[in-house]
């Protein structure tokens, strides 16, 4: 695989269209993932708020993406994880992990607890998903249109509601791709 690599924080691999639509766009080869065990635990962890099926589909989930992706799970990092700081010491373990596996970035909804200037020390960026998509659609719109398309398809049938793109992708935080997917 090519392309930049980039770890994912638990909080964007725990909502279902949110995860679909990275890993959708990771498949078609727009970028490498990079995730621990610790984190696909806080994805399971999280899932506990949607009750014991949520965990339980979450840990199912989780067991499939293992063998699609079986270079994205990188081991903890704690002789790096030693010298490093960030505002959360909770966080300390995605960073270590992304650079012991020698991430460009770290995708993640909490801009607080990475601060770009800590991240750059470590030569890593701070990107969340819905503004890292947006400036991948130029080389990329066909595979994030064929991957949107089927995310919403998947949403409709699962969920039995009649979604339109712009709705799920906004509901699902990713504002600016719902608005240029659905531009004619």
């Amino acid at each position: 695989m090519s392309g930049p690599r980039v770890l994912i924080d638990a909080c964007v691999l725990y909502p279902t269209v949110m995860r679909e639509v990275v890993l959708g766009v990771a498949r078609a080869g727009a970028f490498e993932p990079i995730w621990s065990e610790r984190l696909l635990e806080e994805w399971a962890r999280a899932a506990i708020k949607l009750g014991a099926e949520g965990e339980a589909q979450a840990r199912a989930e989780i067991a499939l993406l293992r063998p699609a992706w079986p270079q994205a799970e990188r081991p903890a990092a704690p002789g790096v994880a030693a010298r490093l700081w960030l505002p959360d010491e909770n966080d300390i373990h995605v960073l270590a992990v992304a650079v012991d596996a020698g991430a460009d970035m770290i995708m993640t909804l909490n801009a607080k607890d990475f601060p770009r200037g800590t991240l750059a020390e470590e030569g890593l960026t701070r990107v969340d998903p819905d503004s890292y998509l947006m400036q991948l659609w130029p080389e990329h719109e066909q595979a994030i249109r064929a991957v949107a398309e089927n995310v919403l398809e998947t949403a409709r049938t699962l969920s039995g509601t009649d979604w339109e793109m712009r709705g799920l992708f906004k509901k699902a935080r990713l504002p600016r791709l719902a608005k240029v997917l659905s531009r004619d």
